[in-house]
């Protein structure tokens, strides 16, 4: 019966996994073609017969990146923006989270179905009304005016995520850490916090994604000081409408692409085990 249950099930396994690869490979085409024109020389990416390869690949369109006198820069103030607002949206969420599962109030279920809300609303129909907010507090050409509109829409994500990661831990070890003698402080950050921990990790790695790749808040907000841009800003010094330099434009997104893929490699692990694990009771 196993046998033939194993023979059953096979084929339908194997198209899983074919149709898996193939999805993967639809997926890192787009960031293999961008890697493959960061290293081409510029004769093969303006040909008119694109190649899949190349057969003599060059560090040219690197070395025009790294040669921008504000690349270093951008690339500090990207950093700062968005490790600012994976910090700061990971405690902010993960006491609000805690509130709004763990304690009964008025208006709770209004506040979590505004959460819900806040998703639907497109950035592009905000833009307009954050810009005069932030220049009415003088925040623009600040990197201020970028950490504060991603932690606004980062944090409703975050915060819904983050209430099924604390309903799912036991009241009963909280009212036994309380009969060990431990404060509400202390099982918050001690039990609660690790436990939960995989969940910020998920939000964080939408919130470092979300700030980093931001060019609409940074082409909005940062407008005279060229010393607060970030990385996305830093493409347009590249793309230019008669002679773009898309040699440029790849090698820069690529160096763009790198953090992004180092936060995850770093967080993947507790990711993948938190998520794989559950809080006994």
């Amino acid at each position: 019966m196993k046998l033939l249950r194993v023979r059953v099930r096979r084929p339908w396994r194997s198209a899983a996994e074919v149709s898996a690869l193939l999805i993967a490979a639809a997926v890192a085409f787009p960031l293999y073609w961008m890697v493959l024109s960061a290293f081409k020389p510029a004769g093969e990416i303006e040909s008119d017969r694109p190649r899949p390869w190349t057969l003599s690949p060059s560090l040219d369109s690197f070395r025009r990146v790294f040669g921008q006198q504000e690349f270093g820069r951008y690339f500090v103030n990207s950093l700062v923006v968005a490790g600012s607002v994976v910090i700061v949206s990971a405690v902010i969420a993960f006491l609000a989270a805690t509130a709004v599962t763990r304690f009964r109030f008025r208006f709770r279920t209004t506040l979590l179905i505004m959460f819900l809300v806040a998703q639907m609303v497109p950035v592009e129909a905000l833009t307009i009304p954050l810009f005069f907010l932030m220049r009415d507090f003088g925040q623009l050409n600040t990197l201020g005016s970028l950490i504060l509109p991603h932690l606004a829409f980062s944090l409703p994500f975050a915060i819904w995520m983050l209430r099924g990661f604390v309903k799912a831990v036991p009241e009963a070890l909280e009212e036994a850490a309380y009969l060990d003698g431990a404060s509400r402080g202390r099982f918050l950050w001690q039990i609660l916090f690790p436990l939960v921990f995989p969940g910020l990790v998920a939000t964080s790695v939408f919130s470092f994604i979300s700030a980093w790749n931001d060019f609409l808040f940074a082409k909005s907000f940062i407008i005279s000081d060229t010393s607060r841009s970030t990385l996305p800003m830093a493409l347009l010094v590249f793309y230019k409408p008669d002679e773009p330099d898309w040699g440029g434009v790849m090698a820069a997104s690529t160096v763009m692409t790198i953090p992004v893929l180092v936060f995850f490699v770093l967080v993947q692990r507790r990711l993948v085990s938190g998520l794989g694990g559950a809080v006994k009771d």
